[in-house]
């Protein structure tokens, strides 16, 4: 399939997102300039380094974007350098949050980035694309701060599933050559602020629900992994972060999965 035509066949208004059909940029053929990209990039996600660090494609190696939450960006830098010469490894330009970001904040990224949007930008195919939404769709708000007592739920799981069957959808469509690696939520615990336990275990069942209908779709499942050492890795009690411990082990289980996939 032709990447101009993706909107054809994905029925994006259904999951209430719009996304203006565009080429991308892989197919322009240019050189990119990595002088001109840094800037884009430094214009596009403002940062001291770590996981947003910019980062360049090279020639004949596999490009791998890895898209997700808070708990994510903690795995990044091991993800990188597990994959060091293997992959080049590129973070979402910012915590990636609810379910209804994904699509609008990866347009945004390529109309940054890419050609022919960038004149001497981005100019390739992602091989891997590993990402992650659910964490932020759980949670509950009030006045745009955590409050599971009198907040509101971001996402119904009723909601989580019909946005990302229309995730899968786009990615599939844009994105047809990509190998795709989805990461299950991992664990709430007892006490976490704004959210319940155990709603991880309910937003991961209905996200299986959902790739039951795309097989091709490669499970990471990160809560499996993740939940027997949560006590060990957690920040402290109550808290969905990791110490560096939990980060490390959980960046190199990514790194594995990709890896496996290049």
């Amino acid at each position: 399939m032709q990447r101009r035509d993706f909107i054809k066949k994905v029925g994006l208004g259904t999951v209430g997102l719009s996304v203006a059909p565009t080429v991308f940029a892989g197919v322009v053929g240019k050189k990119c300039n990595e002088k001109i990209c840094r800037v884009a990039w430094e214009e596009l996600c403002p940062t001291d380094g770590g996981a947003f660090e910019y980062v360049h494609p090279k020639k004949g190696v596999p490009n791998v974007l890895l898209y997700g939450d808070s708990i994510s960006i903690g795995y990044t830098s091991t993800v990188r350098k597990e994959l060091k010469d293997k992959a080049t490894v590129f973070r979402f330009q910012r915590n990636g949050g609810s379910s209804d970001r994904l699509i609008p904040g990866l347009e945004k990224m390529e109309r940054a980035m890419f050609q022919p949007h960038l004149e001497k930008g981005w100019d390739f195919e992602w091989d891997v694309i590993h990402f992650n939404v659910g964490l932020h769709d759980l949670k509950y708000l009030k006045g745009g701060k955590l409050d599971k007592e009198n907040g509101k739920q971001v996402s119904s799981i009723c909601e989580y599933k019909t946005r990302l069957t229309g995730i899968c959808d786009y990615l599939l469509a844009k994105f047809p050559d990509a190998k795709l690696i989805f990461a299950t939520t991992t664990p709430v615990p007892e006490g976490a602020d704004g959210r319940f336990a155990g709603d991880s275990i309910k937003y991961n069942k209905a996200a299986m629900e959902v790739f039951k209908h795309y097989p091709s779709v490669i499970i990471n499942d990160l809560y499996a992994y993740t939940k027997p050492n949560h006590k060990e890795w957690a920040i402290k009690p109550g808290n969905v972060h990791y110490n560096e411990l939990g980060k490390t082990k959980q960046g190199k289980e990514v790194a594995r999965l990709i890896a496996e996939c290049l």
